[in-house]
């Protein structure tokens, strides 16, 4: 059987009872899927949530599903630490997709035809307080370069407008972006799809950090450790995912911006405004019962999807550069700060790793902390140990100045006045080299329990303390 969303919530749920949650209450799309992530967040509590009672719509809704890295092991088949090296190896090693027949494709079980269109009937949530309408935010859009005749997948943000058109926001050097620009340059509609609910393999393989045009069915191959089954689109000769749960079909017009925005983006800050390209949906192909998939935009969800691809792409990159690279992390708290743990040989492999790693990741990445491999980059609170006590600011801290931008996403790269018109800047990187110094030179040794005394600890032992204990210790 073909791996895709239903396959992942049946391992997880299996994994972990407690990790799938049913909301069979009626919630309103507009705040109402968000409130939940949101209130089980301040508990820090983070299960995937799945509503099967959205107001307006027939379909169901899953949200938060990524939440967590035990989530992403799970499907890599690793341990925590693991991820970025096992995530960058399987990119490595790419599995071509395969085409099937469309009665073998499930996403073609029901068809909505162009006079039946009507996005309003999706479960497509208004995420924050003040984004300017619904959004798409886990939805792979898909594109053929008209040049080379291949397919680029991608997430970017819909801002929904109509029942038939949706905004599409493109960032920098976005393939997606960069091939549209050629269909519009030719005077030309894009054709595109999107495609919404599918394992996580494929959600991740659609932004990792695949070099030049196409090659994410390739990469979500790879990831789902399995060729990913394509089929043909109604609308266009586009290839399309055969087992999401809905695709949607239609084009990116040529002539017709439409003003969207603002929109919480994983900095945790609104941005957008302005004039972006409109598509026009003409075709819904979905599965029975079909499952909606939504990532909680600005949330955890948000960042861990956005965070361990790249942690692997940087991994890969690093290791070319420093072979004693132990693992790197980007925290889903920070997705600016990336944290590298090596086995320091000498001095120069601390620059040499932290400039592959923003060479890597340019865009987002502000602040590199390099650590020794006694840390672990997934323990925040290693990683500020590290730094208090092997990080000198006069000497190891490395001001990289007008390195990212101008504008993007960080505020940080925009210049902000008392008019509200904000102007595109550049903004610096730090390298914080909170390593130990290499051998020779001899360093205070971190004071830890020996390992082999750590190991007999015997913690089938422990148990709650009884009545004699309680009158011998705990009595008033």
């Amino acid at each position: 059987m073909a791996q895709d969303l239903r396959t992942y919530l049946r391992q997880l749920a299996a994994f972990d009872e407690r990790a799938v949650r049913l909301v069979d209450k009626e919630v309103d799309p507009r705040f109402g899927i968000t409130a939940y992530a949101a209130a089980l967040a301040e508990k820090n509590d983070y299960p995937a949530l799945l509503f099967d009672r959205v107001k307006g719509s027939e379909f169901a809704c899953v949200s938060n599903l990524l939440t967590d890295y035990d989530r992403i092991a799970l499907y890599l088949g690793c341990e925590v630490p693991d991820i970025p090296r096992v995530y960058g190896e399987k990119l490595k090693k790419p599995i071509d997709p395969v085409v099937v027949p469309r009665e073998r494709a499930k996403v073609k079980e029901n068809v909505i035809e162009a006079r039946d269109v009507d996005l309003a009937k999706l479960p497509i949530p208004v995420h924050n307080e003040m984004d300017g309408g619904p959004y798409l935010s886990a939805g792979v859009m898909i594109i053929r370069d008209p040049d080379s005749g291949l397919i680029n997948a991608g997430i970017y943000r819909h801002q929904i407008f109509n029942k038939t058109d949706m905004g599409v926001w493109f960032l920098g050097a976005h393939h997606g972006g960069l091939i549209y620009k050629k269909y519009k340059k030719m005077g030309k509609p894009a054709p595109i799809a999107i495609a919404l609910g599918h394992h996580p393999g494929f959600v991740m393989g659609s932004v990792s950090r695949v070099q030049g045009i196409g090659g994410e069915y390739e990469a979500a191959g790879a990831l789902m450790g399995e060729a990913l089954e394509l089929v043909q689109a109604e609308t266009s000769d586009l290839l399309v995912p055969a087992h999401a749960e809905l695709i949607l079909e239609g084009e990116i017009l040529p002539d017709e911006d439409h003003v969207e925005g603002p929109f919480g983006e994983w900095p945790g800050h609104y941005l957008g405004g302005g004039s972006v390209p409109t598509i026009r949906i003409t075709r819904i192909t979905h599965r029975n019962h079909a499952i909606f998939q939504d990532i909680v935009a600005s949330s955890r969800e948000h960042l861990v999807v956005g965070g361990v691809p790249r942690s692997g792409s940087i991994y890969q990159t690093v290791k070319q550069a420093v072979p004693s690279l132990k693992t790197v992390h980007v925290p889903f708290y920070a997705r600016m700060h990336c944290y590298i743990s090596l086995h320091k040989e000498r001095e120069a492999d601390v620059k040499k790793a932290a400039f592959a790693a923003l060479n890597t990741e340019q865009e987002n990445l502000r602040h590199i902390v390099v650590v020794d491999d006694d840390i672990d980059v997934f323990k925040g609170e290693e990683v500020a140990w590290a730094i208090g006590t092997r990080f000198d600011a006069e000497r190891d801290l490395l001001v990289i100045p007008r390195w990212n931008g101008p504008g993007g996403l960080l505020p940080t790269n925009w210049e902000y006045n008392a008019e509200g018109k904000n102007t595109p800047r550049m903004s610096s990187a730090a390298i914080v080299d909170a390593t130990k110094p290499a051998p020779p030179v001899v360093f205070p040794k971190r004071a830890v329990v020996p390992r082999e005394f750590v190991e007999l600890a015997d913690l089938q032992a422990l148990r709650e303390p009884g009545d004699a204990e309680r009158g011998k210790w705990l009595a008033p």
